[in-house]
């Protein structure tokens, strides 16, 4: 597995990083024990980047990742958040916090969970519009003089937003949704990470699974999957978006490659400073994608795909229009 480098405080991480939420929430039943065999398989590839999150479960991803990683600890790089509060009786209702005294009460909680004495790479899920920015990062800056974090970043933060916290504190990492289906952080974002010496983290590069080419209908989702709720997997929108992957087959199969290596390819082409974190809970889908790691594009390759699959060209927004209204904040 090639490693890359997040942040100029040099985090050194596997090139291809594994998204752990889809293993405990959101995508169907759990099953831990095949969970636990991908992260296991996971780590025999050479991956050595997780991310998790307090509120995926609640807290059941960050104590499996914890259970799994006994005895293999050393040299993995862990990622959590804190920032988004679900209700205990109703994990449906969300609140966002970024108060200090609940940054380093949801730190505590992690670090037990996880079964560590620290964190590599402590993230704030979602930005609190009712905190101040440098608040929320000064207590996260006080976790890394305590040794319980080592390096900081921010998910779905605004340009803006994350200017002010990195003069808080460098920022080592900022993670947002990015996929040929998901191009808006070209815009504004990823050259304000480049500029700052930013690392960038994108989540959901295969589009939530719909760039794999597996999701053929709206049926083909579990009852109690979160994307039937997402508008690019509802109504016209689907067929919309089931055109655009049609495209990536046509070309994946002239590569020798499944759409979703092509997908990842892509991803990884876009700079040695980004570096994507693939989520799957199967072991024949993580080998999948490790192997696009692998996939060379050329110049010529990647201007066909961006005519294939164009900025913003994806039939609908990535979320509901609730969740929408707490991304790039």
């Amino acid at each position: 597995m090639k490693t890359r480098t997040l942040g100029r405080a040099g985090l050194h991480v596997s090139a291809l990083g594994l998204g752990c939420m889809g293993m405990s929430d959101f995508y169907g039943q759990r099953d831990d024990a095949e969970s636990q065999r991908t992260i296991h398989r996971a780590l025999d590839l050479g991956v050595t980047f997780f991310d998790t999150a307090d509120m995926y479960g609640p807290f059941l991803n960050e104590e499996l990742l914890g259970r799994a990683l006994q005895g293999r600890r050393a040299g993995v790089v862990v990622a959590t958040k804190f920032g988004i509060q679900r209700d205990p009786t109703d994990p449906a209702k969300r609140g966002i916090s970024g108060r200090p005294e609940y940054v380093k009460a949801a730190c505590e909680a992690s670090l037990k969970r996880l079964g560590t004495d620290y964190i590599d790479l402590y993230y704030q899920h979602r930005v609190d519009p009712a905190t101040p920015i440098e608040e929320t990062v000064g207590a996260m800056a006080e976790l890394v003089q305590e040794g319980k974090v080592r390096y900081l970043g921010l998910s779905e933060a605004a340009p803006d937003t994350l200017r002010r916290a990195h003069q808080v504190h460098p920022i080592t990492a900022l993670q947002t949704e990015y996929s040929l289906w998901s191009r808006e952080p070209e815009d504004n974002i990823l050259p304000t990470c480049r500029e700052l010496g930013i690392g960038f983290v994108p989540y959901s590069p295969l589009g939530r699974g719909f760039l794999t080419g597996q999701i053929q209908r709206f049926e083909d989702l579990a009852e109690d999957d979160y994307r039937r709720f997402t508008p690019r997997f509802q109504g016209e929108n689907f067929q919309k978006n089931l055109d655009l992957v049609a495209r990536i087959k046509e070309m994946a199969a002239e590569k020798s490659c499944t759409p979703g290596q092509l997908a990842l390819a892509w991803v990884l082409a876009q700079g040695e400073d980004i570096v994507p974190i693939p989520g799957t809970k199967r072991v024949p889908y993580l080998e999948e994608n490790v192997g696009a790691a692998d996939i060379l594009l050329s110049l010529e390759d990647l201007s066909r795909i961006n005519q294939l699959v164009p900025p913003h060209i994806a039939a609908g927004q990535r979320y509901p229009e609730q969740m929408m209204q707490s991304v790039n904040g």
